[in-house]
């Protein structure tokens, strides 16, 4: 089992997150295990500082005084690719995700800060899969190279919320967002020549332009006979930070109003994100080439791996508009139930995944002729936008014993033709369950676990099957003082 650490809060600091694998598509399906449990309901009623996570103006629902949550939470994606009858199952099968909140309600207005993981996705294959996943069918590349993605975003909140009435509230919240890219993929010769459109590609399925690629094709047929395979390489393996980072800021406004003493509506809306290119200083574009005798490098002719050094920048991604509202239903003095929906504007942020490899000035670059050149690659996603419904309910047995459970429904954002197995964010189904014990007025548990149904795709960018469920749960330790 591999395990990632996904957010950190330590008492004297922070780490980065990774996070990967989230289930509507890059989204958790719930926040805290109270709305998680519930299917991720969360917009008309008490959830704890997670609430900043979901609707921050639930959190003005707490009694005066102060509240400190911990989380732990755990992620268990099962991803299986396929092609040309050879199978790969990805390694990044396990992510564990601390997260901490806190408020204090005074007077009717409410403030407060935590750290919490938003989402992300990823997964990982053995070195000899690449012949699976970006060559089906054609020629075999050097063994080793891992195919690996993880991609994640988290955010350092500061929520505000106010009693405008006693049964109308708002609330918001200042997020400080950042975010993390890790990359192995490979793609063939093939592919990458439909990328250029020098070569006759047509870019149905993405693109390559810049003095690094004209430089390639003004090498052909004269240096460089045919291209196996490309490999693009920014990735630390570290268990807080991706090797290509960026940082920004977005920001929440929601309400909840209770109509009478049993009904409950609440709604929010969370801005798209401001974040900066995602950048790494470390990066490799690697080639796998057949020279001819006449190449200006005075090399034999025959079969090389190409190693280009330089930098990358992936520009253009950001997490999307989301806005969603709810109810939560008092219908007996045990019995709650709750039910939200969420749209998630992933088509104005998905259309393209772009990278701008630029070579330095190496001496291997120097002889090669690719100093300070630059490719443009992008690869499309036309992302479509994502509908997810959340149902749940809350049984209290006793006193102290509180039962929930729930589903999560959503369509699938990712386009079959589009989709890419380093990036299978196509989980469309949850049931989820869990329950809350009160010890004390000041110290309760929270927990909850959830179970993604196995989605299938076969990618039309590749021809490669993905197969993807999921096992999540999460814990929650509350003292209120």
């Amino acid at each position: 089992m591999k395990t990632r650490t996904m957010l950190s809060l330590a008492l004297a600091g922070f780490a980065l997150p990774n996070i990967a694998s989230a289930t509507d598509g890059m989204d958790m399906e719930g926040y805290g295990p109270v709305a998680a449990a519930m299917g991720g309901a969360s917009m008309a009623y008490d959830n704890g500082t997670a609430a900043m996570m979901n609707n921050p103006a639930t959190m003005a629902l707490m009694a005066d005084g102060r509240r400190a949550d911990l989380a732990y939470g755990y992620l268990g994606p099962d991803v299986t690719s396929s092609a040309g009858g050879v199978s790969s199952h990805s390694k990044a099968d396990a992510f564990s995700m601390p997260a901490f909140g806190w408020a204090e309600k005074r007077n009717g207005f409410l403030y407060g800060v935590g750290i919490y993981g938003q989402g992300g996705m990823g997964t990982e294959y053995a070195g000899n899969s690449i012949q699976t996943l970006s060559n089906p069918g054609g020629q075999t590349p050097s063994p080793g190279l891992v195919n690996r993605s993880e991609v994640s975003v988290g955010r350092v909140i500061v929520p505000l919320a106010y009693d405008v009435t006693p049964d109308f509230r708002v609330g918001g919240s200042l997020d400080f967002v950042w975010a993390g890219m890790d990359l192995m993929m490979g793609i063939s010769g093939n592919q990458f020549g439909d990328m250029v459109a020098a070569l006759g590609g047509s870019q149905t399925y993405g693109s390559a332009s810049g003095s690094l690629v004209n430089g390639l094709v003004a090498a052909m047929p004269g240096a460089i006979s045919g291209i196996h395979w490309a490999y693009f390489d920014f990735s630390n393996q570290n268990d807080y930070t991706g090797q290509a980072n960026g940082t920004g800021y977005a920001g929440k406004l929601g309400f909840v109003y209770r109509v009478n003493p049993k009904l409950m509506i609440g709604g929010t809306y969370q801005s798209k994100t401001r974040l900066g290119d995602l950048r790494a200083d470390q990066a490799t574009l690697s080639m796998s080439a057949d020279v001819t005798a006449s190449n200006p490098w005075h090399y034999p002719a025959g079969t090389y791996t190409l190693p280009i050094s330089g930098s990358i920048a992936v520009t253009g991604f950001q997490w999307p508009v989301t806005y969603g509202f709810g109810f939560a239903y008092q219908a007996t003095d045990r019995l709650t139930l709750a039910a939200d929906y969420k749209r998630i504007d992933w088509s104005g942020i998905m259309g393209d995944f772009k990278m701008v490899f630029t070579a330095d000035n190496s001496p291997g670059n120097v002889a090669l002729g690719f100093a300070g050149s630059v490719m443009n690659a992008t690869i499309k996603q036309n992302w479509d936008d994502q509908n997810v419904l959340m149902l749940g309910g809350a049984y209290r047995v006793t006193p102290a014993l509180t039962l929930r459970a729930g589903v999560n429904v959503a369509n699938n954002p990712v386009p079959d033709k589009y989709e890419n197995p380093l990036f299978p964010a196509t989980i469309r189904n949850h049931v989820t369950a869990g329950f809350g014990y009160v010890f004390s007025k000041a110290s309760s548990v929270d927990f909850s676990v959830a179970h993604a149904f196995d989605t299938t795709v076969t990618s039309g960018f590749d021809g490669v099957t993905t197969s993807h469920a999921q096992n999540n749960w999460q814990f929650l330790y509350s003292y209120r003082y």
